[in-house]
């Protein structure tokens, strides 16, 4: 469908969409909560041990049940019905928000049952997130999905500026408290999802015919012969890896930095306060032109703004630099997220976007667990550096390795 045929929608009208406004606003309490959850538990664990390793120890705990269930978890989301599947897995995180809540008021010495929280909160996330990101095309009207996906990303990129700042702020007061927050903000999140409706439904399943290891590995196998969907999963998937600065901030902060709790929470928040930004730009004013080049050329800038953090020992430089890179990063997500449904058919979207969940969303975990260790071994400004000269290393590989994606001009050609 060309651009002339589809009907604008405006902000206004995507809100006045009731299971849109549930979506965004259950979305935004629930991101928040994840954001203040994880800022306070790497701070956590970082005060206890005083080790980088253990940061990514945590990733990695949160990464392994996406990975490992990967096969499951899309096929539940294709299978049944992604609401109530997105619901019961919210249950699961507030339990493990309760669960961190408990452990900080026994005035813990260890950090390993951070690590078995961690794992606990990974599985609840596995089938959490195949079945929430399946849901902005059955609820977006007709000609509206780019708008919504913007807002959608808005959503959860305002969230990471909420989220961390308030984890500062009550960090400082004690763990316990921001995990109170923490739990109590995913609560009323999932009382919000549990009020979607979906504008249109996905075609019915046969739940009588028993689901095979060919139609498990469905996703894999077609982000695999779809080359422009491969090249950018692939693509956001090693500069993640390598780009995992965010995961070290506990040990930037006091280490390089020399702040305290609150300083360190607004840090953390300014990745937030980048995405947000390029999110509400590209909400105005949606990309129209040479999709591609932009991809590959943003996450270029991620590269480069890392490199800068790993150099300074300057607040301001470094918070600067956090927040360039997260709007570079913000339009990675906004080209990626958008081509995802465009060009993946509904019966198959829970198991491409479980899969994509491992490359992209765990790997967030698997590039802090890789950052952790890494830093813990030769220093964390030359992991930093190092992650952020490799990211753009990829891009120049990429540049020439995926034709395909360079040629990517305008998103609604991509459509089926």
């Amino acid at each position: 469908m060309s651009t002339t045929d589809t009907p604008a929608v405006t902000t206004r009208q995507l809100w006045n969409h009731r299971g849109v406004r549930a979506l965004l606003l259950g979305n935004g309490l629930l991101y928040s909560a994840v954001a203040l959850q994880a800022a306070a538990l790497g701070k956590q664990a970082y005060d206890i041990s005083g080790r980088a390793a253990d940061l990514g120890w945590i990733g990695l705990c949160e990464f392994i049940p996406a990975a490992l269930l990967v096969l499951v978890t899309g096929t539940v989301a294709d299978r049944f019905d992604r609401k109530k599947v997105a619901l019961i897995a919210i249950s699961g995180e507030v339990l493990t928000s309760v669960a961190l809540l408990v452990y900080s008021l026994s005035d813990p010495t260890k950090v390993w049952p951070l690590f078995f929280i961690a794992v606990a909160y990974g599985v609840a996330r596995a089938f959490m997130a195949p079945a929430t990101r399946t849901m902005p095309p059955m609820l977006a009207p007709v000609g509206g999905l780019p708008k919504l996906i913007a807002l959608y990303s808005a959503t959860w990129t305002g969230a990471t500026i909420i989220g961390p700042a308030l984890s500062g702020l009550l960090y400082a007061i004690a763990p316990w408290v921001a995990y109170l927050a923490s739990s109590s903000l995913m609560l009323v999140g999932l009382l919000f999802m549990s009020r979607i409706r979906f504008e249109r439904a996905p075609e019915p399943v046969d739940l009588s015919e028993k689901p095979t290891f060919r139609s498990a590995i469905e996703g894999l196998l077609f982000i695999r012969r779809t080359p422009i969907l491969f090249a950018a999963i692939s693509l956001d998937l090693f500069a993640v890896l390598f780009g995992g600065a965010v995961a070290l901030l506990p040990a930037i902060a006091e280490d390089r930095l020399g702040v305290g709790d609150v300083a360190y929470g607004f840090l953390r928040a300014a990745p937030g306060i980048g995405a947000a930004a390029m999110a509400l730009v590209l909400a105005a004013r949606p990309l129209q032109r040479q999709t591609g080049r932009v991809l590959l050329a943003v996450v270029a800038v991620f590269g480069a703004a890392t490199v800068v953090l790993g150099l300074t020992q300057t607040y301001v430089v470094a918070f600067v630099a956090l927040v360039v890179l997260a709007a570079a990063d913000m339009v990675s997500v906004y080209i990626r997220s958008s081509l995802v449904p465009l060009v993946t058919p509904d019966e198959k979207r829970g198991r491409v976007m479980a899969v994509e969940n491992v490359f992209i969303g765990a790997s967030n975990e698997l590039g802090a667990f890789e950052s952790g260790l890494v830093g813990q071994a030769i220093g964390t400004p030359a992991t930093v550096v190092g992650g952020g000269l490799a990211t753009i290393a990829i891009v120049a590989i990429w540049w020439f390795a995926f034709p395909a994606l360079r040629h990517v001009d305008r998103l609604d050609e991509l459509g089926h």
